[in-house]
This record gives structure tokens, C-alpha cells and sequence, in this order.
């Protein structure tokens, strides 16, 4: 795998090698993962209690996700780089209303943060670029 080319590409490449190395720590280690959010670790679950379950996939999810960030950003693949800002924003949202509502612990705000962070430097880094928009010229028609 070749290294980011750019500024846009080093965020998204750092974003992915995060969300993989997290993500096999949750599959690892449900628990830690648990408790670095914040959530209640507990020594026994009750019958239908799929906590550990959903760790996995989410977990898997995030190892899954790390890959795509770091091959589009080995590849410079800049379209991806514009698509992750306003869908990290929006999850930069959704986190922290749970926070906020009450219905996720205090800890959880980092998820959300590292998101909108994560977000507006990969925004800044694109604009500086001048890439933050696609452009608008088109190819002549052969």
C-alpha cells in the first residue's frame, strides 16, 4: 500500500489505521472497548443480552472501515475524502444528542468528537487543497 499523497489523505489515512486498530481492540476485548466508552462492564450477562454481540459486529464494522479509509487514501481517491466529511459530521451530531439526551455516558462524547474532529480537519485539509469541491470542468467527449 503506497502512502497519502496529500494533507486530505493523511487525515483519512490516520482515521483508518484508528478505526481498524479500535476496532480489533473491541473484538479482542469487548470489555475494554466497553469500558472506554463509558458503558457498564459486567462480570455475567443476562439471558438476551447481545451487548457483546453488537461489540462484535460494530467492532468489525470499524476494522472493515479502517481498510476503505486507508486504500482510498493510499489512492488518493479524493471523491471518498469529500463524501466522509458531511457523513462524519452527521455522526458527530447523532453521538453527541446522545450524550446530551442522557441515553449514552459522558465518555461516548469522545466517539462523537473524534468524528466531527476528524471531519473538520479532513474539510480544512481539502479546502486548503483546493479540492473541497468537486470540480466543475468537464472532459471533452471523444
Amino acid at each position: 500500500m503506497r502512502l497519502p499523497r496529500s494533507f486530505a489523505g493523511w487525515t483519512i489515512a490516520v482515521f483508518g489505521v484508528l478505526a481498524f486498530a479500535l476496532g480489533l481492540l473491541g473484538l479482542v476485548s469487548p470489555d475494554t472497548m466497553l469500558a472506554m466508552l463509558g458503558f457498564e462492564v459486567l462480570d455475567a450477562r443476562p439471558a438476551g443480552d447481545y451487548t457483546l454481540v453488537y461489540m462484535a459486529a460494530s467492532s468489525m464494522a470499524a476494522v472493515n472501515m479502517g481498510v476503505y479509509y486507508m486504500f482510498a487514501a493510499s489512492h488518493d481517491f479524493t471523491p471518498f475524502f469529500r463524501w466522509t466529511v458531511p457523513f462524519r459530521l452527521v455522526t458527530f451530531t447523532v453521538f453527541t444528542s446522545l450524550v446530551v439526551s442522557g441515553a449514552a455516558p459522558s465518555e461516548f462524547f469522545g466517539v462523537g468528537l473524534w468524528e466531527g474532529l476528524g471531519a473538520v480537519i479532513t474539510g480544512f485539509a481539502l479546502w486548503r487543497e483546493g479540492k473541497l469541491l468537486p470540480s466543475r470542468t468537464q472532459a471533452p467527449a471523444a
